[in-house]
């Protein structure tokens, strides 16, 4: 067995998919989709290439397929999924070599910012029969018009469930012992940090994703594959308005003042709210755990611990505002279903696109080009590995 493929074996077991991260660099959100690009990989990366195309050309297969060769080889891979199609990806990162593949296609535009020495552009439309293309034109015109009619009503559908979830939230706050809460946080920050040394040698690093989708299969997460290297695990618990987004968004923002470097992790609804951090240094997570985005860490064999806010509530102001508390949570989850749905229609529209796409492209050059910018990845690989063996060789 070669070492690469003892890098992927651990007591028998193929460790390929605990090596790939998944998050959304992305979402549909009550303000539409909403963008965390600039946070897939730092400006300064070893490469970043830019893929360009339309639906159907194959930029998604193209990322995937690099990514899992490279992976095969031993190397660390994120998968940036997409928040339209779970079957699909957004970009690919390779950590430990500094190296991203996006697509920069709508919504997401993303164009090189520091073109030639970092970011290049690989055009997958060189590839397709525009002849062909242009004998569907009428056909493509229409659909895409479809296509953004259909997420605007999804979009309107999150704005009526971002008003009722603000309605359902303000009856917890006024019912919440805010006291306690606090109180809460400082134990959990003393048991969690308390003995961590602060740093301030350099500058925290902060890095913001999507740990969930609203996407056409429902409500989607992959919070399982972030959790590698977690050694504990605090699932915030609690109603909403319940004081959860602000608990772990202030453990976030105090680690950092710390000199800690921290992953936020934003809600796919209102993206100000932040629904988990992760500080990879210290092997540290805290998520929410609740509904309306309730997950449970089903894989995970780390510490567990959990945090209930709505422990502290008050019973009598709930029952007060029963009633309005169940119709908001309706009118929540009425508005949610039906932007679901146009989401989901959305995504058959843009399938049918691709019908035409596919028989225009010429999947063979698209392939050479694939092996090109593999070997070329490969060769950055090398070149770090031997960067890093002369630097040592110094030390």
């Amino acid at each position: 067995m070669d070492h690469q493929a003892k890098r992927r074996m651990k007591g028998g077991k193929d460790l390929s998919k605990e090596m790939i991260m998944k998050v959304f660099p992305g979402a549909n959100t009550s303000r539409g989709f909403y963008s965390l690009y600039n946070y897939i990989i730092p400006q300064d990366a070893t490469r970043i290439f830019v893929i360009k195309g339309g639906p159907g050309v194959g930029k998604s297969t193209f990322m995937k397929k690099i990514c899992e060769n490279m992976v095969s080889r031993g190397f660390r891979a994120e998968w940036h999924c997409c928040s339209s199609d779970n079957g699909s990806i957004d970009g690919v990162v390779f950590p430990d070599l500094g190296i991203a593949l996006i697509d920069g296609t709508a919504p997401h535009i993303v164009d090189p910012k520091n073109p030639g020495a970092v970011d290049e552009i690989i055009h997958l439309g060189d590839f397709w029969h525009e002849s062909r293309l242009r004998q569907s034109k009428q056909e493509i015109l229409a659909i895409n018009r479809r296509v953004g009619r259909l997420f605007s009503i999804a979009y309107f559908a999150l704005q009526e469930a971002m008003v009722a979830m603000n309605e359902w939230k303000s009856y917890t706050t006024e019912a919440q012992n805010w006291p306690r809460v606090n109180s809460l946080f400082a134990d959990t920050w003393e048991e969690l940090m308390g003995q961590v040394e602060p740093r301030h040698d350099r500058s925290p690093v902060d890095r913001h994703l999507f740990a969930w989708a609203i996407s056409p299969q429902g409500k989607v997460n992959f919070i399982d594959s972030l959790l590698q290297g977690v050694k504990a695990l605090y699932l915030v618990e609690g109603r909403p308005g319940s004081g959860k987004s602000s608990f772990i968004a202030n453990f976030g923002a105090r680690a950092m003042e710390q000199g800690a470097d921290v992953e936020f992790y934003h809600n796919t609804l209102n993206p100000d709210d932040i629904d988990g951090v992760i500080l990879r240094g210290q092997g540290i997570a805290l998520f929410t755990a609740d509904d309306p985005f309730a997950w449970t860490p089903d894989g995970y064999q780390g510490f567990l611990k959990r945090i209930d806010l709505s422990a502290e509530l008050d019973s009598d102001v709930l029952n007060l505002y029963a009633q309005e508390i169940n119709d908001a949570e309706a009118r929540f989850n009425q508005h949610m279903a039906r932007a679901i749905s146009h989401i989901a229609q959305a995504k058959e529209a843009h399938d049918r696109m691709e019908t035409y796409y596919v028989p225009a492209m010429d999947f063979t050059a698209i392939e050479q080009k694939r092996l090109e910018i593999e070997q070329r990845i490969l060769g950055y690989a090398d070149e770090l590995a031997q960067a890093a063996s002369a630097w040592g060789a110094r030390v």
